[in-house]
């Protein structure tokens, strides 16, 4: 089995396209690789921090590795928090802290449309290839639901009458802007086996 290392500590993020992969390629997240620096998304764009994050680990292992940056873009707040959303709310911050943010700068914002976005940037064979995955969606008015992580609470994706916070993985992976950058990814990773 192909074996990539995916430039990332986050578990959800590695159980998320762990399932959505189905076994079809082996992940390889930092913990597991043992790397344990934390890598810098300094930039102002979702392609250049994938693009950072999968530089590093290639310059550093010489293996075939890939990155991924995501970002909920608000249409009301010109496509804010976008590559900050992670911090949107201070580098310290956790997605409580964000989600208040986001819900206090949209209480009188009647345009509540948004969409998350993936970039992912693949290092392969001393090649970069990217891939992006869109979800549009809407805003709730407060958190709903338990599960998920990040802004998943006030997340509503087209097509669904609930956030992604109350939806199970395979759920959510119908929808999942992560999921369509994987599967294009994917694709061309099958492509030339």
């Amino acid at each position: 089995m192909k074996s990539l290392i995916f430039a990332t500590n986050n578990i959800h993020k590695v159980l998320e396209i762990r399932a959505a992969l189905d076994g079809r390629f082996g992940i390889t997240p930092l913990s597991e690789a043992g790397i344990d620096q934390d890598i810098p998304e300094p930039h102002d764009t979702l392609e250049e921090n994938a693009l950072e994050k999968s530089s590093f680990i290639h310059r550093l292992t010489g293996k075939n590795c890939f990155s991924e940056d995501s970002g909920l873009e608000v249409d009301a707040l010109s496509g804010a928090p976008g590559p900050r959303s992670a911090r949107y709310a201070g580098e310290s911050a956790d997605a409580g802290e964000n989600i208040r943010k986001l819900l206090q700068e949209m209480k009188d914002v009647a345009d509540r449309r948004a969409r998350f976005r993936t970039v992912i940037s693949l290092i392969l064979d001393g090649m970069e290839y990217r891939f992006e995955g869109v979800c549009p969606g809407v805003i709730t008015m407060a958190p709903e639901g338990q599960g998920g992580f990040g802004y998943d609470p006030i997340f509503i994706p087209d097509g669904a009458d609930q956030t992604f916070a109350h939806m199970s993985t395979q759920q959510k992976n119908k929808y999942s802007h992560r999921k369509k950058a994987l599967e294009r990814m994917i694709t061309f990773l099958l492509d030339r086996l």
